[in-house]
């Protein structure tokens, strides 16, 4: 048994049940967000946050793990209000969602330095509170491994090896970026039983995903709901067949909704993305799954063991 810190304080880990791998509160941009805040209704948003949060509940989830870090705007007492408003068990992260750049603070210090900023949010809390983290987020997009996102690759990995703590990416499945990560991880030397590559699912190439899969990690089928990168069809066909060649267990199912987002003017996002919510796996994706034979077993797997066994990778 472990424990793993949400935004309420530590839980045993055999209390996480039905884990929402990878959702968002909301996403923002940090500099237009401090800049401008006239753009933002913080309690619509709040509203929206805790409406998503609650119907996912409904459908018996007890845990959701926020990767909302640094960048995209990760406000620490906006996500304990959401928790205690809804119960939720509300697992946030620390590092840097950067694809190509990270601001000139971090680009003059080394990579320690960002290390122990991690660190600290472990040790101390996050954002002068005393809630901790419960996993490190980092990312590689289409741009690939940029000086400034290898920095935040090795500092996430030294800061996982000093703390026991496990690492979630976002990955570009489609230019390899997920093989890429695990080489900076493991040149880091990073258990990679601790280590979930996200949005490997944005690919059906099955040779891709078991080549990543042979170094170790786990893996993400977390964008459920983007079709416009990939049809729900053709990624529960991916998940059926690496179920069907006993990879269960080192998959998660998520969707990466943002209950709001401002990256995209508003009116955007339903017709990009109209399936894109907390609700879609468990109202959609599980039904079609499992008429399609995946057992109830193997869904338990990817979204209660899997979650859990990752959360606790160190031991």
């Amino acid at each position: 048994m472990g424990s793993i810190n949400t935004t309420a304080g530590p839980v045993d880990d055999t209390e996480l049940g039905l884990t929402l791998v990878h959702e968002h509160m909301r996403v923002r941009s940090e500099a237009v967000s401090f800049q401008f805040p006239h753009l933002y209704d913080e309690q619509r948003e709040y509203g929206r946050a805790v409406a998503q949060v609650s119907e996912a509940m409904e459908r018996g989830v007890k845990t959701i793990c926020d990767p909302t870090v640094m960048e995209a705007g990760r406000d620490i007492r906006f996500m304990s209000r959401i928790a205690e408003e809804t119960g939720v068990q509300l697992v946030a992260s620390t590092g840097i969602y950067a694809y190509h750049y990270v601001p000139p603070h971090f680009q003059y210090r080394d990579i320690d330095y960002m290390a122990d900023q991690f660190v600290r949010d472990f040790e101390v809390g996050i954002q002068g509170t005393d809630i901790k983290p419960g996993f490190l987020k980092c990312c590689t997009d289409h741009q690939g491994v940029t000086d400034d996102v290898e920095k935040v690759l090795r500092a996430t990995a030294r800061a996982s090896n000093r703390t026991g703590r496990p690492i979630m990416t976002h990955s570009h499945p489609q230019s390899g970026q997920g093989l890429a990560q695990m080489k900076v991880f493991e040149e880091e030397g990073v258990d990679p039983s601790r280590v979930l590559i996200g949005h490997t699912g944005d690919t059906d190439s099955l040779d891709y995903i078991e080549e990543l899969l042979s170094h170790g990690p786990y893996i993400g089928m977390d964008r459920y709901g983007l079709d416009v990168i990939l049809p729900t069809e053709q990624r529960n066909a991916t998940v059926l067949e690496l179920a069907e060649r006993g990879y269960a267990e080192r998959m998660m199912l998520s969707q990466d909704a943002c209950c709001t987002i401002d990256w995209f003017p508003e009116e955007l996002v339903p017709q990009m993305a109209p399936n894109w919510k907390m609700t879609y796996v468990l109202d959609e994706v599980v039904p079609a799954l499992k008429q399609s034979g995946l057992s109830d077993e193997q869904l338990d797997l990817m979204m209660v063991e899997a979650p859990r066994r990752w959360l606790i990778a160190a031991g």
